[in-house]
């Protein structure tokens, strides 16, 4: 059975690891997620409030993860999920995060990202010429990385499938998984 990697950490946007999880479960892939260390996870919400800036955030779901970052052996996986929420802003400082997702970019294989995802990506130096989707306050950050924010829920550039938030999971894991089963069929 083919892995799919997901990257993320606490404070994850919990329905942005649940949903591309089941997911990849319902089509027949094994999915292991991959944080700081091998712990339980406690995953937020994050919604809308009327009046706010921006959005709220309560607490979600907590979840094991399967494996720490600096177990991670790359080879292993045929494609790369990162969800997003608060854990993409402090897991795109780790070198093996980073190192990660340089392998996956460099060989082609699928790679997810969705809301704050595409901070790693950014951060590990792989979005340079690419086209990403975002949540719209990070648009900022993929320029910085070098690439071109699209306002998309599923843009797809290659091997990259990204999309703005939560809202946008059909689309979004629509697209990944045409552009998956291609690359790497489940079985």
């Amino acid at each position: 059975m083919a892995k799919v990697l997901i990257l993320t950490g606490d404070a994850a946007e919990d329905l942005e690891v649940m949903y591309p999880y089941q997911r990849l479960l319902e089509e027949g892939y094994e999915a292991h997620i991959a944080a700081p260390s091998a712990k339980r996870l406690q995953f937020v919400v994050h919604d809308f409030v009327e009046g706010f800036d921006t959005y709220t955030e309560k607490p979600g779901h907590t979840w094991a993860a399967d494996v720490a970052f600096s177990d991670v052996n790359p080879d292993e996986y045929v494609a790369l999920v990162i969800p997003g929420g608060r854990a993409p802003e402090y897991i795109r400082g780790d070198r093996d995060v980073q190192e990660i997702a340089r392998h996956f970019a460099e060989a082609g294989k699928p790679i997810a990202a969705l809301c704050h995802g595409p901070l790693v990506l950014a951060a590990a130096g792989v979005l340079k010429g690419r086209e990403s989707s975002a949540y719209p306050a990070c648009a900022l950050d993929v320029e910085n990385g070098g690439g071109t924010w699209v306002d998309s829920e599923a843009h797809v550039d290659q091997n990259l499938v990204t999309g703005r938030a939560w809202p946008d999971h059909p689309a979004w894991m629509r697209a990944f998984m045409k552009v998956l089963r291609a690359a790497a069929p489940a079985t």
